[in-house]
Parts: structure tokens; sequence; C-alpha cells
């Protein structure tokens, strides 16, 4: 990192239910008035804008922000699947740090539709084939929606290969339940027990629930990233920066290893993991708070191992332990995670920024996790890309 990156100002709106939100560019353009008005900013000083979406037109990130302006500055709409928040915000940081430009704004919004995410496009080749094909050479059970095979034959290979209980993902979905208790924004803010997961409608007889699984969500987030250099010049709050990024995608492992917690990115996770711990300095035992990837709660288990939190092999005795909420080693989504939070895969990104900017500002209200310095993110979309940054404290 050549420049010093800040987080001058974050945004987010609510997280709702497909067909109780608002249209996209509304939620959008709430997003971005928050976080220009926390970074206490106007439009105008925003040079350049990268907007993030999975599902909408070419130009929707124009539709919601000329309402906020047009002041005729480079907007790039972005689509990465779900890490496409995340990838907004590399490349708003990237612009920052090359001193491409001194002030950018990254938003991510999405309004989706209920039930399981689908193929748009069905007359050309689906960017999932081969994956598709590791799917069905490693699990088979083609009744089984692909998303549920993917992540759901990923927690089956771990409980295959360490002996890990189906109870230890249900621990995480009820820890989830109870961390979103505290934050107004969740979609889902009641707590759940193990047992409450146990006994939801079965995915996959013996590997998943339907608690899970994380539900299709409409939401957006936004944030203002900018030079330390123009932050100080302007009186902005310089407490919250991004101290190393990186973006990998899919390596030859994902499919020649036969292992479908490869398939699903654990080590497209590991290796950004390793390129930000090595940016920075530090290591996986410096974080104080984490917000990561839990599309599914076998994926948030797998993850633990990616981002060395814990050894391969230990993720279950890090959840049995406590270690992945207050008073252990690392709090994991204090916000809740996408399993409560929600997951609108274009604000997903974002949302994680949002919240671990204030969890570093010590602003999270009864979230707080005491003294937190060091902050990791994790974004991942498959297809495949994953985004793993790393906030300090000032």
């Amino acid at each position: 990192m050549s420049r010093k990156v800040i987080v001058a100002g974050v945004g987010m709106v609510p997280f709702t239910k497909p067909g109780a939100s608002e249209p996209y560019h509304v939620m959008g353009e709430k997003a971005v008035r928050q976080a220009l008005a926390d970074a206490r900013l106007e439009y105008p000083m925003i040079q350049q804008a990268y907007v993030g979406y999975v599902y909408g037109d070419s130009t929707c990130g124009q539709r919601a922000l000329y309402p906020v302006g047009m002041s005729g500055i480079p907007i790039v709409n972005v689509n990465n699947n779900c890490s496409t928040g995340s990838t907004a915000l590399f490349l708003a940081r990237q612009a920052v740090e090359s001193g491409a430009a001194e002030c950018v704004l990254a938003l991510g919004f999405e309004q989706m539709a209920a039930g399981a995410i689908k193929a748009q496009f069905e007359d050309r080749p689906t960017p999932f084939e081969e994956f598709d094909r590791a799917a069905a050479d490693i699990v088979g059970h083609p009744e089984i929606p692909l998303a549920i095979r993917y992540f759901g034959g990923a927690g089956k290979a771990h409980m295959d290969k360490y002996g890990t209980k189906l109870e230890t993902f249900a621990s995480i979905r009820a820890k989830a339940s109870r961390h979103a208790v505290n934050n107004p924004l969740a979609l889902f803010r009641k707590e759940v027990s193990v047992d409450d997961v146990m006994n939801a409608p079965v995915l996959w007889e013996g590997v998943m629930t339907r608690l899970m699984a994380c539900p299709p969500t409409c939401g957006a987030a936004a944030a203002v990233i900018c030079s330390e250099a123009f932050a100080k010049k302007h009186g902005l709050d310089t407490r919250v920066s991004i101290a190393a990024q990186a973006m990998t995608t899919d390596f030859p492992s994902t499919f020649e290893s036969k292992d479908m917690m490869r398939v699903v990115g654990f080590d497209m996770a590991r290796e950004a993991a390793q390129q930000v711990y090595k940016q920075a300095g530090i290591g996986p035992q410096d974080v104080n708070v984490v917000e990561l990837h839990d599309c599914f709660a076998q994926n948030e288990l797998i993850t633990y191992e990616a981002l060395g939190l814990c050894p391969e092999g230990g993720a279950e005795k890090f959840v049995l332990d406590g270690d992945n909420t207050y008073g252990g080693k690392v709090v994991t989504n204090p916000s809740g995670g996408l399993l409560s939070k929600g997951h609108p895969l274009g604000a997903t990104g974002l949302a994680q920024c949002y919240e671990l900017t204030h969890q570093l500002r010590g602003t999270a209200d009864k979230r707080q996790v005491k003294g937190a310095r060091v902050a990791l993110q994790h974004n991942l979309g498959l297809g495949g890309a994953c985004v793993v940054t790393l906030y300090q404290a000032a």
C-alpha cells in the first residue's frame, strides 16, 4: 500500500425480504446519502464511483447516483457474483491507493426476487458449467438445488474428513442469531437455539437444514474511500484505514482436488488471507473481529480454517470452545452475518465494511467488540472471486 487509504464514511439501509423493499435505486441513493453525511462531504467531492449489483441492467449505478448528483464523474458498474460489493470496494481502494483519485465512492445494492438463485440468461452457457460438473461428479444428488449441493457438499466434505457434527453448523447459526438481536439493520433479529436449527425443515438429510442457509434479501450499503492527505485537508474522520487488501480467483485445485471445500473457494480465501497478512505484517492471531461470508453455516466453518483463525481440521473445536463469539478469540459476524443480517448480493461486501468501520470506531453499540483494533473482512463469490480486506483503527 503506497498511500494510506481511509474509510471516511459509511452508510447502510435496513435489509428486507424480497417484495418488501424500496426499488434498488431508492435504496442505493439512501445508502450513498448516509455515507456522504457520515463523511461530512458533498457529492461533488467524489471523483469516481464503483457501483455493484448482480441482478440489474447495465447502468443501474447511474440510475441510483444521478438523484444524488450528476457531476460527470466516471461511474463503473460492477458484477462479480456474491463478492460484488467488495469488488467495488477493491476498485475504489485501488484507485485511491494508486493515486488515480483522491476520493472515491463504493456502492452496492440488490433488489432480489424470492426463492432460490437461478440463471437469468438461459439461452447461453452458464459461467457455472465447470462448477456444476464438479458438483455432479463429487456430490451427485441432482434433485437438490445447486447452491445447497455446493455448500452442503463442502460441509459434508468437512464432516467426512474431520468428523464434524451437524450440530456444530447449527451452533454457528444460533450464534449468528444471538449477534443479530443487537443489529437494527438485520433482516432476522429473532434468536434461535441449536435445537431450533436442527428441527428446521431439512434441505439435505444429515447435511443441512433451512436455517443453515442465508435468505434472499434486498438492501444497499456504501462507503466513501479517500487518501489520508485528502481526509486531513478536509477535516474528515481518519480513525479507520484499509491496511491491506487482496482479490483472488480460482486456482487449478478448485476442480483438480475433487474436494467440494475447494470448489466453493477455500483456496481462494486462504491465498487472499495470506496475501493480506503479509501486506500488513501481522497474523490471524492479531485480528479482533471478522465479518466473513456465511452464505451457509457450512461456509462459515470452513472459512475459519481458510483465514487461519484456527488450524485445518480445528474448526469444530473453535466453535465448541466459543472462540468465534464474544469472550472468545475473535468475534465473527457481530452483525449477524449473511445468515441473520441477510445477503443482498451486491450490497453484502459493503455491509461488511459498514459493520467493521463502526466496530473500529467504537460506535457499534450493543454489538461492540471491546478494544477492537484490527478487523478482517472476507467476501466470496462463486464463479469465482474472493476479496479479503484488513482494516485497522488509528
